[in-house]
């Protein structure tokens, strides 16, 4: 299948997943639900680049694995804080800021539909590997895979743990791997996008694969990530989350420094 058709259907499947992700956060109020969607979707890309590519069988094997298994967690862990919790503050800020205008929450959704299909790129460009063999660019791949999923897992762990806890509202946690990266979960999604850079060497379209973390790191860093989830952190928790600005490292993990009168206990 060529790939202009593999990302029409793609593109199909997504403005219809999307919208009627639209249609339940009308109804429930909620719409978080558009990064488990998000999230879904692109397993469902990964196994349809897979399905569909027309590189050798174990490159399409391994990103439909790998990419599936990486959508499968990531999206069952924000089900799951879909489900059981209120509206995340970043969307409970959007809607007040937009006045509940749902016109503009059908183009946000629409929107993560555009960036499924841009984040499958990556996908499509190991799906064209023609390699045959396992060689060693595979399984650096999977490597990488394993040590940052396995990093991002961990780190959500710790951070919903400490969610349920009653002081979470009003006091930032620095416990675990947070204690050295005010968002390691990002900092190990980014590093998960390195794999399939791996996984695509030898594919004609491998410079594709680059645009995973590329992309990754600038909508992380200063567009729809830390800003935005810094921002919605200074309004709930005020100084005590300034006290960890400065005093923990933005995004790659380091040995936080020390800083006068912050907060010796853990907490976010």
């Amino acid at each position: 299948m060529n790939h202009v058709l593999q990302l029409g259907i793609l593109a199909c499947v997504m403005l219809a997943l999307m919208t009627a992700g639209w249609v339940w956060q009308r109804r429930h109020r909620n719409a978080g639900i558009v990064d488990v969607l998000w999230a879904a979707g692109l397993g469902m890309s990964a196994l349809w680049m897979a399905a569909t590519g027309s590189g050798g069988w174990l490159p399409r094997l391994l990103v439909a694995i790998l990419g599936a298994a990486w959508s499968v967690r990531l999206a069952l862990h924000l089900w799951q804080r879909v489900r059981d919790e209120e509206e995340d503050g970043r969307y409970r800020y959007l809607r007040s800021h937009w006045k509940g205008h749902q016109g503009k929450f059908l183009a946000f959704f629409l929107a993560q539909a555009a960036l499924v299909l841009l984040f499958s790129l990556p996908f499509m460009a190991v799906a064209a590997n023609p390699t045959q063999t396992l060689n060693g660019w595979a399984v650096l791949g999977v490597i990488v895979w394993v040590g940052s999923v396995a990093g991002e897992a961990i780190a959500d762990r710790q951070l919903a743990r400490y969610r349920r806890q009653p002081e979470s509202r009003t006091r930032t946690y620095r416990g675990g791997l947070w204690h050295y990266s005010r968002h390691p979960n990002y900092f190990f999604e980014w590093l998960h996008w390195f794999s399939y850079v791996a996984l695509a060497v030898g594919s004609p379209l491998a410079w594709l694969a680059w645009l995973g973390p590329v992309v990754m790191l600038g909508f992380l860093r200063w567009l729809s990530g830390i800003p935005f989830t810094e921002a919605q952190a200074l309004r709930s928790r005020g100084e005590d989350y300034r006290d960890y600005q400065r005093s923990t490292p933005m995004l790659f993990p380091w040995f936080p420094k020390p800083v006068k009168d912050s907060h010796e206990h853990d907490a976010r």
